[in-house]
């Protein structure tokens, strides 16, 4: 099966891009919007709409293949690639791309992303979002091309069983973290609440104050709303970095304070996510180990999630080896093609590393549910509901996609294929 025709429009993402360096220094709000200049380059405000490119790839039998090209909400930040525009790439696709796609055989999929993704245009390899798309279009079209669900694609190429049940899924709040909570607890949500602790004054505490009471206080929603005595979700928070700051970068005070917060959860598994940017991988890897040393050490239940500095499959094998965390965020549009996204799942499983298939709130309807059957195919120990901060329209897109595919996969294969 070859690709016949290349088509290509700019879109809108399901939230926004943010300069989370001008935000860490302090920009302050007006309603929806960050007041200020912007530091990172590329920016032209400190927030501005998200943009998305999708890809329609024809097929010489009519099927049409698409994916949704996007980038984080972060961009430019941690050591990702820079502001993804559609006026900018989607000239560039035309030029350089097409060329090479049209005619392209797509009888393997596992192959051909890979092609896509190693490509080098004057010597510089694609933007992350653009492999993320085309991989994501190149899947779609070789399921269309069998009959078959994306998933059913990853399982055959990558020998993994069908297995016909849900992956835990983890709903993000954005600011609206006590609305949304209690959203994610009627729904009775897996995982929960991402809250979005971006800033230290407003939102941890200049000791770490405002942050233990709102795990206290969503501690106790939990037991108050949930959907039954036997609900026991996963609270997952990420922090942005920010406990370094305000505990001078010190392991063993920042441990301390994990293992004081883990104390109030009643319980409940807390995952506490970018403790601390060290602005580089490797400093990063050596002091979230000595965080994570310093926590079992103290028998400490809270767990650390590795996400700034942790973008492609290499640097997740780098954190997984080391085991400098507890989980690391497989964030999937700063991988580039979808087929980093499940290597990088199946290598934190063969080596002992959970694994947070993520992304960001920045993507769109088409790329979530081609996350969602990735997820199915290599079961990481949860997914993020995307796209937006609304959390019902992420939840939404992630839960049907993957519930109707359950269905389905059921119909055909029963219960379960061991």
């Amino acid at each position: 099966m070859k690709i016949n025709k290349i088509t290509y429009s700019a879109g809108k993402t399901g939230f926004f891009f943010d300069d989370q360096r001008a935000i860490k220094q302090g920009a302050g709000h007006d309603g929806f919007n960050y007041v200020g200049q912007p530091v990172t380059e590329g920016f032209k405000a400190i927030r501005q709409s998200g943009e998305s490119i999708s890809i329609m790839l024809e097929l010489d039998n009519g099927q049409v293949g698409i994916g949704d090209a996007a980038a984080v909400q972060y961009s430019g930040a941690g050591g990702r690639d820079p502001l993804f525009l559609a006026e900018t790439y989607i000239p560039f696709m035309k030029e350089h791309l097409n060329p090479i796609l049209k005619g392209l055989n797509i009888e393997c999929f596992r192959e051909t992303a890979a092609y896509i993704d190693q490509l080098k245009i004057d010597g510089k390899p694609l933007h992350t979002a653009l492999r993320y798309g085309l991989s994501q279009a190149l899947l779609d079209a070789k399921a269309k091309s069998e009959n078959k669900l994306m998933c059913e694609v990853i399982c055959e190429e990558y020998s993994l069983p069908v297995i016909p049940e849900p992956v835990p899924i983890f709903g993000q709040s954005g600011d609206d973290r006590y609305n949304g909570s209690d959203k994610m607890i009627i729904k009775g949500v897996d995982v929960l609440p991402h809250a979005l602790i971006n800033h230290i004054e407003t939102k941890l505490g200049n000791k770490g104050e405002k942050l233990a009471e709102y795990v206290q206080w969503l501690t106790d929603r939990i037991f108050e709303l949930g959907p039954g005595k036997d609900y026991r979700p996963a609270i997952h928070i990420d922090v942005y970095g920010n406990l370094g700051p305000i505990f001078d970068f010190d392991p063993v005070a920042i441990a301390q304070y994990l293992k004081e917060l883990g104390t109030l959860t009643q319980g409940l598994p807390l995952y506490i996510e970018g403790p601390v940017d060290m602005e580089g991988k490797e400093p990063q890897i050596e002091m979230l180990g000595k965080i994570k040393a310093e926590m079992e050490r103290l028998g400490a239940t809270t767990k650390i999630v590795a996400d700034e500095w942790c973008n492609t499959y290499d640097d997740i094998v780098d954190f997984t080896d080391t085991q400098c965390c507890h989980m690391v965020q497989i964030k999937t549009p700063d991988l580039g093609s979808i087929h980093n996204t499940v290597k990088a799942v199946l290598y934190c499983q063969r080596n002992g590393m959970e694994a947070y298939q993520g992304g960001t709130c920045n993507e769109t309807d088409v790329s979530s549910r081609c996350c969602a059957q990735a997820a199915l195919a290599t079961r990481p120990a949860r997914i993020l509901a995307k796209p937006g901060m609304g959390f019902d329209e992420g939840f939404m897109i992630t839960n049907n996609e993957m519930q109707r595919s359950i269905a389905l996969l059921r119909s055909k294969y029963g219960e379960a294929e061991e």
